[in-house]
């Protein structure tokens, strides 16, 4: 039973991903057929993420109410209806509207599937977040691909989201026979106290300084690597291949990286893979030929999808179990709503003249800034770390430190 759900927790993920991840490659396409602006099609992308960040909290909330599975499956019934919608868009409105609802269809899936790993697998919880999150990164790898498919080949963009629609069908039946043939809640009866949750403020927060800057930046990046790579002098399909590269390195990312998150101490490792972020963000703007900015690329990949199961590791050892998907929610959710606006930032600077080596560069300063500090909080023994709450707290928690 364990392992078929993981198997179908990884299958939507892989959907999940895909409908957030699948607008930036499209970003040219949606620019070209309904004459977008930089600023018009970044409120696009901006939208999808923070879709995906709006319902967490709220989710967090009901899944003290609601048992998890139900929620997962809430999320393949809405992501089914939001990629419909999004294929038959035909105006930027419309297309806003399809871009956070596919958002917001995906923001109750992590919520439920993350906690719910740590408690199936208390043990692994780094190596089965990062496989969770492998499968995750396989579609940034796809979408591009897709992308250029569905338009070069078949000469619509929309068929990539009703393909995406069609897929959630499937597996969210798929995932229905999986539930139906167990009969209590999975990883536990839902949590009762959400207030509880709010008593997590310092690890919430110190999960936010780790993630936030450099997920604000990362979005900002990711979302116009084609537009500023052509803009560097690269050709669209090889600014798509490096993109592609760039997201292909996270599938390595994951997998290692849970399994690094597992046995390193987590904060310093979260304070390295943002120095490395910033490093390689940095050089980034300063190189100029094809093979260095791949180069260059798969190192910021690397670090960019190490950080998100380093996180996450750390956060689901730092909470006490008691509240712990709660917290998890509001962590998430903030998390999330603060990262969403980094397209939306990067575009409205382009559209105000700022270059985009500018633009990174500054940004690219910002996360060093709060890594340092970071770095000194922990030095100062101003960081929880995995293991800090009480034996007492413990054992009015059942006795188990999971």
């Amino acid at each position: 039973m364990t392992r078929r759900l993981f198997t179908a927790l990884c299958g939507l993920v892989f959907l999940v991903n895909f409908g957030r991840v699948a607008f930036a490659p499209l970003v040219p396409e949606f620019q070209r057929s309904l004459g977008l602006s930089p600023a018009a099609v970044g409120s696009v992308t901006t939208l999808v993420w923070v879709g995906t960040a709006l319902p967490r909290i709220p989710v967090g909330y009901l899944l003290t109410r609601v048992r998890r599975e139900r929620v997962v499956l809430a999320t393949g019934v809405s992501l089914t209806l939001a990629a419909a919608f999004t294929a038959r868009a035909e105006s930027l409105v419309a297309l806003q509207a399809g871009s956070l609802a596919v958002g917001l269809s995906t923001g109750g899936y992590f919520v439920a599937a993350i906690p719910l790993i740590g408690a199936l697998y208390p043990d692994q919880t780094g190596r089965m977040v990062g496989i969770h999150g492998t499968a995750s990164q396989i579609a940034p790898v796809v979408a591009p691909a897709a992308v250029v498919f569905a338009v070069a080949q078949l000469g619509d963009w929309r068929l990539v989201f009703w393909a995406l629609a069609a897929t959630a069908t499937g597996l969210t039946v798929a995932l229905l026979w999986v539930f139906r043939e167990q009969s209590e809640p999975v990883g536990g009866a839902p949590e009762r106290d959400f207030r509880t949750a709010l008593g997590r403020w310092r690890v919430i927060a110190a999960g936010l300084a780790f993630v936030v800057a450099a997920g604000f930046v990362w979005q900002g990046t990711f979302n116009f690597y084609v537009s500023y790579l052509t803009a560097k002098g690269l050709s669209q399909e090889a600014a798509n291949g490096v993109l592609t590269l760039t997201f292909a390195a996270g599938v390595p990312a994951f997998w290692l990286g849970g399994r690094l998150a597992d046995r390193l101490p987590n904060v310093p490792y979260l304070v390295g893979i943002n120095a490395v972020f910033v490093a390689s963000l940095l050089t980034l703007t300063a190189v100029d030929s094809l093979l260095v900015i791949a180069a260059v690329s798969v190192v910021l990949g690397l670090a960019a999808h190490s950080l998100f199961p380093a996180v996450d590791t750390y956060m689901l050892s730092a909470l006490p179990p008691a509240g712990r998907a709660s917290a998890y929610a509001v962590f998430s959710g903030v998390a999330l709503l603060l990262e969403s606006g980094g397209s939306g930032a990067v575009g409205a600077l382009v559209d105000a003249g700022v270059a985009f080596e500018t633009a990174y560069r500054a940004l690219g300063g910002g996360v060093a800034v709060v890594t340092v500090f970071v770095a000194v909080l922990y030095a100062g023994g101003r960081v929880p770390l995995p293991g800090w709450w009480s034996d007492a707290e413990a054992a009015a928690d059942g006795g188990h430190r999971e």
